[in-house]
């Protein structure tokens, strides 16, 4: 099986504002990063690219429209499903005072979760008071699957991703911690960033050397690198494609490094008002949002 090769190596997907219209595009400057650069209101332009994200033959044009919103970088009726890894860290099952896993610990998020850069992670009335169901950040490095994949080996499992891109698994430890299935506290509606671009897999061909951290209100709280997975990202492929075919599109969160705030002393949890970031190296760069508790006047945009 041959890998995944696109014309781009950085897509995102963006309202324009010459056209007021949704477009996917490569950024013209091949090291911005695109996420921090929208945070601080620089101009991000962008060469036009014509077809679908997840078709390789998409095409690069020399049209360069600028960035007026910057969207997730796939739309959620994209996104076939949401599949996510627990504990996959050392450090990270080591400060939860969990095992660590003889299988990849598996759960699922809906596609209404997802949401892009800038847009508030919403905590529901139902999660609240935040000092109660601690509300947690969880930065993840994060596969996009680029064609069907079934009972894939290891050896072959790269071949099968489209792009790489980053993830926050905002979690709710309150209810994660009452059951055994973790998918309730983890799955509310618009509290899963993801962005702020999808980096094509030529770009990032040892995808288990790649920096990772959290920052909370300008504090950094998690500060990883993906070498220190348990399960690594061919394993992870290999296992999760068992009987089972994974759908271009499909988006696969390969867990998170220590330093989540619910096992910190006292416990640090997110609250209206914070800003939060996670970074990913790779080429992946910056993912803001701000955090509302819902009941004020914040709107998610998709």
């Amino acid at each position: 099986m041959s890998p995944i090769r696109t014309q781009w190596t950085r897509l995102i997907r963006f309202i324009a504002a010459e056209t007021a219209q949704v477009h996917i595009g490569e950024p013209v400057d091949p090291k911005l990063d695109v996420g921090l650069a929208i945070h601080q209101r620089r101009p991000v332009k962008a060469y036009e690219i014509v077809g679908s994200a997840l078709d390789p033959a998409a095409q690069v044009t020399k049209n360069v429209l600028t960035v007026r919103q910057l969207l997730a970088p796939l739309a959620r009726e994209e996104v076939k499903l949401v599949r996510c890894l627990g504990l996959n860290y050392e450090d990270h099952a080591a400060e939860a005072n969990l095992a660590k896993p003889a299988y990849p610990v598996l759960f699922y998020k809906p596609v209404t979760s997802l949401i892009g850069p800038e847009v508030p992670v919403t905590i529901p009335q139902h999660v609240q008071p935040v000092e109660k169901h601690l509300p947690d950040y969880e930065v993840e490095f994060t596969i996009v699957i680029g064609k069907p994949a079934k009972n894939v080996s290891e050896a072959e499992a790269l071949d099968y991703v489209l792009a790489y891109t980053a993830g926050n698994d905002i979690s709710f430890r309150y209810h994660q911690m009452a059951v055994s299935q973790w998918n309730f506290s983890k799955g509310y509606d618009n509290t899963t960033p993801i962005g702020p671009c999808l980096v094509a897999a030529h770009a990032i061909p040892n995808p288990q050397n790649v920096p990772l951290k959290t920052v909370v209100n300008g504090k950094t709280l998690q500060d990883g690198t993906t070498a220190d997975q348990i399960f690594n990202i061919r394993q992870t492929i290999a296992f999760l494609s068992q009987g089972t075919t994974l759908l271009p599109g499909s988006i696969i969160m390969t867990g998170t490094p220590k330093g989540v705030g619910f096992v910190k002393k006292p416990p640090v949890y997110l609250k209206d008002g914070d800003d939060m970031s996670i970074w990913i190296g790779g080429g992946i760069g910056t993912l803001v949002n701000p955090v509302v508790e819902e009941g004020g006047n914040a709107t998610a945009k998709l």
